[in-house]
């Protein structure tokens, strides 16, 4: 079924657009079993592993006749994934909006991450660099794809069908994530009655995330369309120059639209929080807490499907009160969360999964709320652009969070003041977020104002 024709009934419409949202849905699904399952719990202990066992007597790997610490490749590649996102993901933008091709570019950009993640099974013995490049190559492509994904957002969503929409990707991603990674558990922790090793286990449970990411991907691809006109005669070394061509101009455009500007600062720095609170908190509850891996694992889990339920309850909330006042209640929320996170006490798994609650009751919807919101201030066949420079914010710029962090566990020396030091960014980008006039924004974006913002 393809789009509905010019002039075709409403409902015919409706119809046609309900159906691309349902579709929609599952991309968030499919990708999120790559965080849940490889980035949260798997890879980073399990390359660290493989890269010890490649390691000389001091504890040192030799890429490339570098020397580098065993325990520090993982880490090094998740930063050299980030930069390679700064410079890919707003190119990424430009090519899908240039060619039209948004839908063929969200199969390959999902199909590249995919197929590396699956390549995780061969990760074994001293084969550590292997790993790391296909880490890199899957979460650069994660965020390419969703570049172009979330830039269908305003495709498939009236304006007051946005925060719903995009709430409900986020829950599904999140409750998709979660059944995955209860499946990957249970086969860890059984891995001697299914007769396979741990580290079996670990690279099957790696790999499935790959096979899910592909086999759900197959969904949006059948039901969304590109609204554009495809150039087809164009060649790909042509339609990368244009690309960048195209992209030159958008960061002209872009400082002319200073609210946008504005709403992206705010996401950038409050986002950042969110992150980095999200990747300390297993430190933080082993090392701070000296809770077992067990509870940390519980909490993952806990949050992923309290998330769902959140991001729902938060898409609920912004239809009746407005997007950004739901946004900004959330931030005050996350408030909340750091300064109870400081004052929890040691081995006390009851309230650390408590708090683990609260944050997924606000997590989904924090994330979700800003997509839509963000999509509003877009202009028209510009938005997988303007979506590569809001996956800078929400990915390329997470080492400030963690900085912050370090900065002040090395001056304090206290896990708990530097988990209360990340209250700076949820301060801040709540005042910024505050002083956007998204009205304004959206009426210089040229696109019509919904109920409530």
């Amino acid at each position: 079924m393809g789009l509905a024709p010019v002039g075709a009934p409403a409902d015919t419409i409706a119809r046609d657009r309900r159906r691309e949202q349902r579709g929609w849905y599952f991309y968030d699904w499919a990708n999120s079993a790559f965080y849940t399952t490889v980035v949260s719990v798997f890879l980073g202990p399990y390359l660290s592993d493989v890269a010890k066992a490649a390691a000389d007597a001091g504890g040192f790997v030799h890429p490339l006749g570098a020397d580098i610490r065993a325990k520090a490749v993982y880490p090094l590649a998740v930063t050299l994934s980030v930069i390679l996102q700064v410079l890919v993901l707003p190119l990424a933008g430009a090519l899908a909006d240039h060619t039209g091709r948004k839908r063929e570019l969200l199969g390959a950009f999902a199909y590249v991450g995919a197929f590396a993640t699956m390549g995780l099974y061969f990760v074994s013995g001293g084969r550590y660099l292997l790993g790391a490049v296909l880490f890199v190559v899957a979460n650069l492509a994660l965020g390419a794809s969703s570049v172009v994904y979330n830039s269908f957002l305003p495709d498939i969503a009236e304006p007051d069908e946005r925060d719903a929409v995009s709430s409900r990707g986020w829950g599904l991603g999140y409750l998709g994530g979660g059944l995955l990674l209860v499946l990957n558990l249970v086969l860890f922790l059984l891995h001697d009655d299914f007769g396979l090793s741990k580290s079996a286990a670990v690279r099957i449970s790696m790999a499935s995330a790959g096979v899910w990411w592909a086999a759900f991907t197959l969904i949006p691809l059948r039901t969304l369309h590109n609204r554009r006109r495809v150039r087809s005669a164009e060649s790909l070394p042509a339609a990368v120059r244009a690309g960048f061509t195209q992209l030159a101009t958008t960061l002209r455009d872009v400082r002319n639209r200073p609210v946008t500007l504005l709403f992206l600062l705010a996401f950038l720095v409050y986002n950042d929080g969110v992150q980095t609170v999200i990747t300390m908190s297993a430190t933080f509850a082993t090392e701070e807490l000296k809770l077992g891996q067990t509870n940390v694992i519980a909490a993952v889990l806990l949050v992923q499907f309290v998330a769902f339920g959140g991001a729902l309850l938060l898409g609920r909330l912004a239809q009746r009160y407005g997007t950004k006042r739901v946004v900004l209640a959330s931030l005050l929320v996350w408030v909340v969360v750091v300064l109870a996170s400081y004052a929890l006490q040691r081995r006390s798994p009851a309230e650390f999964l408590a708090l683990a609650a609260a944050i997924g009751i606000v997590l989904g919807g924090t994330q979700a709320l800003s997509r839509s919101l963000f999509s509003h201030l877009l202009p028209r066949d510009r938005e997988a652009e303007y979506f590569g420079f809001y996956e800078i914010s929400d990915k390329g710029t997470s080492w400030l969070g963690p900085l912050v962090f370090a900065a002040a566990l090395q001056w304090t020396d206290s896990y708990r003041n530097a988990i209360a030091s990340l209250i700076v960014f949820f301060i801040v980008g709540f005042g910024l977020l505050l002083t956007v006039n998204v009205p304004r924004g959206v009426r210089e974006a040229g696109n019509p104002l919904p109920r409530r913002l």
